[in-house]
């Protein structure tokens, strides 16, 4: 089924939703019922607080609905007779959007007893709807605002066949498993406490040490590759970000400022505004260029309470960002090479399939971006260029630029084959203007042309998209504990803590399970805790310096020396391997 023929039959299906529930549910007011990927939703203001039971009545007498082949008839009408409409409906809601249409613009679909404020288009008659499954129940505040009222959204599935849907309900339903706002706390990486505040993160010292190696590992990378390492402060003066243009085109996502010795400071949003003004603290040569600043730099933005979402959407967090000031000459080999920088995250972490958006400026809407038009024409064509030279495919959307220049993002499918946003490649010719950056050139003096990158996109974030990539079982040189030892009984404590101090000292994270409880508690606590290797310590590997490890999938390998174990685990850590060694 073509991509169009679809959102058509997942938008008919949204109004026969708003049907049923209209029908079981008399004096329900409707919010709006948009299609959606992978199907669609509506939002009701309904007295009853509706329940999963009451999902299965909606879904039987949506097939009720649909079994009856009402035809969706569309009806022009004027701006009076839409309000005198929807007036004697009672839709209070559909009241307030026809406030923001023009007369001569409104339309109306009517199938049944069933009437909606529309646009269109719809399919012939219901019986056409066809692999739906209601999914979900939410609440949603009214358009998007908390001081509005809280809504209940009723979500659908829809696909172009019943294969399709049974493929995607499989894919939830594994999704679900690996959910890292479950994992997460089971494995005791992260917390969320309502008393530090909703979209902060507590990691613990599991999650820590995961932090940890990420940070480093990305902090190697990026030295590898010519960049800088800085810091910036957490806060400055807001004047900062009024010459940056953030207090103006990004206020909504800011925290409020705050007044210290009489001038306003604003906690930061973003980074790149102190990566200038270390730009600017000495004057720069065309020898000097490209300068690559790089910083793990912890921002701030405020999300609504209802975006947030675990560690994907957050209050506080860390990004992995980059600045790169270069010559015009330079910019599509530096924009190269962070594409390719890019490429190998994601084949170092098991990221096999990913597409790549294009996101350019709105010619029909210039004020929401800033900069020349030529600027935006050259900057996008030389992002084009890039992935064009090099096969990459890649789709574009117009107006999905941030409002100093456009991007490239990378999307990548994870082992389950959900797609996320990762990395992102931006042009910025707005802050070399506002601050009035240069180099010295041969011809005098120049601007330079900065780009903005991240590979992980946040620190947080990745961590969230891995943990459910990988449902936990994290490959050793990532894994917060690397083995854990088990011992039988009380006699082989001295061995199993000289075994944890051997592998220490080799670098190796290692955790000794020494309770007197049964092995077979201790193993099922292990694999609960998703730990690669667990070595287990009877009389006789106590005797012979051995170990037998258990490996994740419950196969037990005969007893290897425990300087063999160490070997392979250090080469399984060295090579970033994704596979057990051992196994």
């Amino acid at each position: 089924m073509e991509k169009q023929e679809l959102e058509i039959m997942r938008h008919s299906c949204a109004h026969v939703l708003a049907q049923a529930v209209q029908q079981l549910f008399p004096g329900t007011k409707l919010g709006i019922g948009p299609a959606i990927d992978n199907g669609f939703y509506y939002d009701f203001d309904c007295k009853t607080q509706f329940t999963p039971e009451d999902l299965k009545k909606i879904e039987t007498k949506m097939k009720e609905i649909i079994k009856a082949r009402q035809p969706f008839e569309r009806k022009e009408m004027s701006k009076a007779e839409a309000k005198e409409f929807f007036t004697k409906r009672g839709e209070t809601y559909k009241l307030e959007l026809l406030e923001e249409l023009q007369d001569g613009s409104i339309t109306v679909y009517i199938n049944g007893d069933y009437a909606d404020l529309c646009r269109g288009p719809h399919l012939e008659h219901t019986g056409k709807i066809t692999n739906f499954k209601l999914s979900g129940i939410a609440g949603a505040y009214w358009r998007g605002d908390e001081k509005r009222p809280m809504l209940q959204r009723i979500y659908g599935l829809c696909f172009g066949s019943k294969d399709e849907l049974n493929a995607y309900i499989k894919q939830q339903e594994e999704a679900a498993k690996r959910d890292h706002r479950k994992l997460g706390p089971e494995l005791d990486l992260f917390t969320i406490n309502d008393n530090v505040g909703p979209g902060l993160i507590l990691f613990q010292p599991k999650g820590g040490m995961l932090r940890r190696v990420l940070e480093d590992w990305i902090k190697d990378e990026n030295l590898k590759r010519g960049y800088d390492l800085v810091v910036s402060p957490h806060i400055a003066r807001l004047h900062l970000f009024e010459v940056s243009g953030h207090a103006g085109f990004y206020s909504d996502s800011m925290f409020h400022p705050m007044e210290v010795d009489g001038e306003k400071y604003q906690i930061k949003p973003m980074n790149c505004p102190f990566h200038v003004e270390i730009y600017r603290s000495h004057l720069r040569s065309y020898r000097d260029l490209p300068l690559r600043f790089s910083e793990l730099g912890t921002v701030y933005r405020y999300e609504r309470s209802g975006a947030l979402h675990g560690l994907l959407r957050v209050r506080g967090f860390t990004q992995d960002d980059a600045h790169i000031f270069c010559t015009p000459e330079q910019v599509e080999d530096e924009v190269k090479q962070c594409f390719d920088f890019a490429m190998h995250i994601f084949k170092t972490f098991g990221f096999e399939k990913y597409s790549v958006e294009l996101s350019t400026r709105d010619p029909q809407h210039p004020e929401h971006f800033t900069g020349d038009i030529k600027d935006w024409d050259r900057a996008e064509n030389a992002l084009k260029h890039v992935l064009e030279t090099n096969n990459i495919p890649y789709t574009t959307h117009a107006g999905e630029a941030a409002f100093y220049g456009p991007k490239i993002d990378i999307k990548v499918m994870d082992a389950i084959g959900r797609l996320w946003q990762l990395s992102t490649i931006q042009f910025d010719f707005n802050l070399p203007q506002r601050f009035d950056l240069e180099y010295v050139a041969s011809e005098g003096r120049q601007r330079p042309i900065m780009v903005h990158r991240a590979m992980f996109g946040s620190i947080e974030r990745f961590i969230g998209v891995i943990i459910e990539h990988y449902a936990g079982w994290f490959p050793l040189w990532l894994a917060p504990v690397q083995i854990k030892l088990l011992t039988l009984t009380d006699a082989q404590i001295p061995a199993a803590k000289a075994v944890a101090d051997k592998m220490r000292a080799a670098g190796l994270r290692v955790e000794v399970d020494t309770r007197p409880e049964k092995l077979g508690l201790k193993i099922r606590e292990a694999h609960l805790e998703r730990i690669a290797y667990t070595g287990i310590i009877g009389a006789k590997e106590a005797e012979n310096g051995t170990l037998t490890i258990r490996l994740k999938d419950g196969k037990n390998l005969e007893a290897l020396p425990v300087d063999e174990v160490i070997a392979k685990m250090k080469e399984e850590v060295a090579s970033h391997s994704l596979k057990n060694l051992l196994a």
